[in-house]
This record gives structure tokens, sequence and C-alpha cells, in this order.
């Protein structure tokens, strides 16, 4: 499934073939786990995120919830969408020297980790960079980008 139509994150993951909706199951529990206070889960766009709730940060280009991190099953593999790995050199650094050194082959996109198996991420190295950001944290970062003209 490339886009969900689904309303909530377990209608989507009912709407999976069950053996997909083992891994997306998998990892969500990993960003769960991972993901600091302030955060919310839902589904958005149709794909499973965790972002700031307008109520908190209001002043998003395009009136949504600042998105953090999503999750999502696509036809062929899976996405996992860090944005504050993309936030900077340096944490892009981090997340690729994390997966080096897991020994793991990292395929980044311009927006998101591409796997095809749960056992393909580097665990380790996804929930330090989740977890490196609490939202005012990110909200900074993201602030910082949209003045540098960057997001």
């Amino acid at each position: 499934m490339v886009s969900s139509k689904a309303a909530t994150v377990e209608q989507y993951l009912a709407e999976l073939e069950p053996e997909r909706a083992v891994v997306v199951s998998r990892v969500r529990d990993m960003v769960n786990r991972a993901m600091p206070d302030g955060y919310v889960e839902k589904l958005a766009w149709g794909m499973i995120t965790w972002s700031i709730p307008l109520e908190r940060y209001p002043d998003t280009y395009n009136k949504q919830p600042l998105a953090y991190a999503a999750l999502a099953a696509q036809k062929n593999y899976y996405s996992l969408y860090l944005n504050c790995a993309y936030s900077s050199d340096e944490r892009t650094a981090r997340l690729k020297e994390g997966f080096a050194a897991a020994g793991k082959k990292l395929d980044m996109g311009k927006s998101c980790i591409r796997f095809k198996r749960v056992e393909d991420l580097a665990e380790d190295a996804i929930v330090r960079e989740i977890a490196s950001a609490p939202p005012e944290e990110y909200i900074r970062i993201h602030e910082e980008a949209r003045a540098r003209g960057t997001c």
C-alpha cells in the first residue's frame, strides 16, 4: 500500500497483509519506546505519524501538525521518515555512522529510510536519533531551517 485511507493507526494496521502488519508493528513499537514526551501518534498523510500538535505549535507552513517521524508500508518496501535526522549534516552523519557500526546498509533517500525487513534497520542508531529531540528542540531545529530557507 502506498497511501492509506484509514482514519486510525489500528485501521491502518488491520488493512495490511498480516506479515506486513507484523513488520510495521515492530518498528512502530521501537519508535514509540524512543519517542520523547510531547509528540502525538496518529494517522496522517496515509501513514503512521508522530507530530507536535497544532495546539502546541501552530506556526507551520501548511497548517498541519509539525511532523517529526512517520512510518509507512509501501508497495515493495517500508519507509521510516526521521525528519530530525535530515535537519542537519551532523545528525545525518550520526545516523549513517550508526548504521555502519551495526554492519547495516543504509538505504536513505531524501526524506526516508527504506527497508524490507526489521533486521535491515540499525535499531540503536534509530532509537538514539528519535530520542535526541524533544518537541522544544525539534521546534528550534525547524525554525532555524525555515530561517535558512532549507525547509
